[in-house]
C-alpha cells in the first residue's frame, strides 16, 4: 500500500499550506484550545475564511455549498491545520454532523434554510443526544416530544452538550412514543436554541472553563416542519449523524496528538531527561503511529463502501488514552513548574480527563468493538 499522497492530494496540501501561511496570523497560532473556542471572536472570523476559501464542508455535494472533494482532502485538512496549531472551524458539529444528516434525510426546504449558515459559521449548532440517567444509550432517552397539532412540545434534559451556549439550532434525539418498541419510539427534531422554555446551564470543568452544558426542554415548540424523516425513525436519523461524527474523526484527533507529541519533544530535548521518560517517548511515538496507519486504513473502507467501519471507535479510544498519557508525561518532565503554573501543558493534562467521556465513553466504545469486531455476545 502506498501511503503516500497521490498527485491531486500533494497539490490540494501544497495549496492549503500556502493559504494557512497567508491567512493564519502568528499569534492566533497554538492556542491552549478549550472554551477558547467561544471566547475568542477571531475563531469564528477563521471559521468564515475557511468557508470563503473553499475549506467547509470539503465533502459536502456542490450542490449544497460544499466542494465535493474525497474525503482523504478533510483528512489533510485536519492534518494542516492542526499541524500549524490552527483553530479549527468553529461549527464542527454543524459541518460533521448536522449538515451531512439534513443533506442525507432533509426535506429541500430543510436543506435552503439550514445547510449555508452552517457552512459560513453564521449557525452555530449544538447535539442534544447524551441524557443524565441514559448517558450515552440513545435508545434508553427519556426526552418527550409529544405532538400537539402542528408541533411537537418537548419536555426533558440533555447534558454533555458542547456548544450549547453560543449554539443557535440543536440536534435532538426525543423519545415520541413510550409504548413504541426500543429504536421505533425515537423522533429526531432541529430545534431553536432560542425557542421560549429552552434553558442552558454551563458545566464548570476541572479548567476552570465552562465548555459543556445542561440543556432543559420545558414545554418547548417545535414546528412539525423541524422534524428529520418521519416521525418514530429518530434512531436511523441518529445512526446517520454518528457515522458521520467518526468519518474522519480519527484524522483530526490524531493530527491534534501529533503536533502536542511534537510539542514535546522538543521540551525532551532541552533537558537531561531519565531512561524511564526515553523509553515513554518511544511508546507514544509507536502509538501515535499505530493511530495514523489505523486512520488510513480506516479512510480506505470509507471510500471503498461509503460506510465508515469500527476502526474510529477505535481510534478515539486510544487517543483519549494517549492524549492523557502525553500530557501527563509532559508535565512530569517539567518537574515543579509542571504542576504549579498555569502553562499550556498544565491546561492540556486537566482537559484531557474528559477525553474518556466527550465522544462516547471509553466503556461504551469498548462494547462497540466488542460486539462489532470481536463478535462477543452483548453485554444485555
Amino acid at each position: 500500500m502506498d501511503l503516500r499522497d497521490t498527485p491531486d492530494e500533494a497539490r490540494f496540501r501544497d495549496e492549503l499550506r500556502g493559504w494557512i501561511a497567508t491567512n493564519l496570523p502568528a499569534e492566533k497560532r497554538g492556542g491552549r484550545g478549550g472554551a477558547q473556542r467561544f471566547e475568542d471572536p477571531f475563531v469564528r472570523e477563521w471559521s468564515r475564511k475557511l468557508y470563503e476559501a473553499g475549506y467547509a464542508g470539503l465533502t459536502w455535494p456542490r450542490e449544497y455549498g460544499g466542494a465535493g472533494a474525497p474525503y482523504s482532502f478533510q483528512a489533510i485538512l485536519y492534518e494542516e491545520l492542526a499541524a500549524a496549531q490552527a483553530a479549527p472551524h468553529v461549527g464542527v458539529i454543524g459541518l460533521s454532523m448536522a449538515g451531512p444528516t439534513i443533506i442525507a434525510h432533509g426535506t429541500e426546504e430543510q436543506k435552503a434554510r439550514y445547510l449555508r449558515p452552517i457552512l459560513a459559521a453564521d449557525e452555530i449548532w449544538c447535539q442534544g443526544f447524551s441524557e443524565p440517567d441514559a448517558g450515552s444509550d440513545l435508545a434508553a432517552v427519556r426526552t418527550r416530544a409529544e405532538r400537539h397539532g402542528d408541533v411537537y412540545v418537548v419536555n426533558g434534559q440533555k447534558v454533555w452538550s458542547s456548544f450549547a451556549h453560543i449554539a443557535e439550532r440543536c440536534i435532538l434525539v426525543t423519545q415520541s412514543d413510550p409504548d413504541a418498541p426500543r429504536y421505533r419510539n425515537l423522533t429526531y427534531l432541529l430545534v431553536d436554541m432560542h425557542a421560549p422554555g429552552v434553558e442552558v446551564r454551563p458545566l464548570r470543568q476541572i479548567t476552570g472553563e465552562a465548555e459543556f452544558n445542561e440543556i432543559f426542554f420545558s414545554d418547548v415548540e417545535v414546528p412539525v416542519e423541524n422534524r428529520l424523516d418521519e416521525e418514530g425513525n429518530g434512531w436511523q436519523v441518529a445512526m446517520t449523524t454518528l457515522l458521520h461524527e467518526r468519518a474522519t474523526l480519527g484524522f483530526a484527533l490524531t493530527a491534534t496528538l501529533d503536533a502536542a507529541f511534537g510539542r514535546l519533544l522538543e521540551e525532551a530535548r532541552d533537558r537531561e531527561v531519565d531512561p524511564r521518560v526515553r523509553e515513554e517517548l518511544a511508546r507514544e511515538w509507536i502509538e501515535l503511529q499505530a493511530l495514523r496507519y489505523t486512520n488510513y486504513r480506516a479512510l480506505g473502507t470509507y471510500e471503498r463502501t461509503g460506510v465508515p467501519g469500527p476502526e474510529g471507535s477505535g481510534v478515539k479510544l486510544r487517543w483519549s488514552e494517549a492524549n492523557q498519557r502525553l500530557t501527563k508525561l509532559a508535565r512530569e518532565l517539567r518537574g515543579p513548574e509542571g504542576i504549579l503554573d498555569d502553562g499550556w501543558w498544565n491546561h492540556q493534562q486537566l482537559r484531557s480527563r474528559g477525553n474518556t467521556i466527550e465522544a462516547g465513553t471509553s466503556e461504551v466504545l469498548r462494547n462497540i468493538i466488542a460486539e462489532r469486531v470481536l463478535g462477543l455476545p452483548r453485554s444485555r
